[in-house]
């Protein structure tokens, strides 16, 4: 193998390895909310119970209603079938909530895929940094991000959309220009080896303010 050859896989490695930290990361975050609402579940029985023995209705309800806002905020929001999926899409959705940045997603996958959870994990991790990062310069009324996930057939079809600043974005070769900096393009190219070496299709498109990426990777 080539000095070159070494450097790429070096490079993708330390890519991969940097991609699922990130993952693990903001999944745990996540899980730590739920099981810190989990603790103080028995404090919230107390306070009701004080509640409802003093014949304080109205105060149960309020309390109730505050409960079933903060358990909103930490339940899992998107069940697309796919464990993998799933966890990927809600740490993804609870990163781009604190940005301010309204997410839509519709997605259903099968439980099993051929394609790797890493591979998975690479193409919806990417995007959807991608997505948030471009939604950031907009006002926050304006942050959106649309998902579409499900089964065409035999291949799995994934859609994202987001709204950008700019009105056009400038194509260089294969990509879409990046104001990253440096080394930040190469979760793209890596992405798209792994859909090329899957005999997948990829399309991506900036109109009107809104950059979508169409992707198609064989199941079978």
């Amino acid at each position: 193998m080539s000095f070159f050859a070494k450097q790429i896989d070096k490079r993708i490695g330390e890519y991969q390895r940097e991609l699922i930290d990130t993952h693990y990361q903001e999944v745990d975050n996540m899980y730590r909310q739920i099981r810190g609402w989990r603790h103080d579940y028995r404090n919230h029985i107390q306070t009701m119970k004080v509640l409802a023995a003093s014949g304080d209705m109205d105060g149960i309800k309020e309390y109730l209603d505050m409960l079933d806002t903060d358990l909103n905020t930490v339940d899992t929001v998107v069940k697309t079938g796919n464990a993998m999926a799933d966890a990927i899409l809600n740490s993804k959705i609870s990163l781009a909530k604190s940005k301010s940045i309204t997410v839509v997603v519709d997605a259903h996958i099968p439980v099993k895929l051929k394609m790797s959870e890493l591979d998975l994990c690479c193409i919806i991790g990417n995007l959807f940094d991608n997505a948030i990062e471009a939604s950031l310069p907009l006002p926050a009324e304006q942050r959106l991000i649309r998902i579409y996930l499900d089964m065409k057939g035999t291949q799995l079809y994934i859609s994202f959309t987001n709204f950008t600043a700019k009105k056009k974005m400038v194509k260089t070769g294969k990509l879409f220009r990046t104001t990253k900096g440096d080394g930040h393009g190469f979760g793209l190219v890596r992405m798209d080896a792994i859909i090329e070496r899957l005999d997948g299709y990829l399309s991506r498109n900036s109109e009107d303010g809104a950059f979508t990426t169409e992707i198609l990777i064989p199941q079978v």
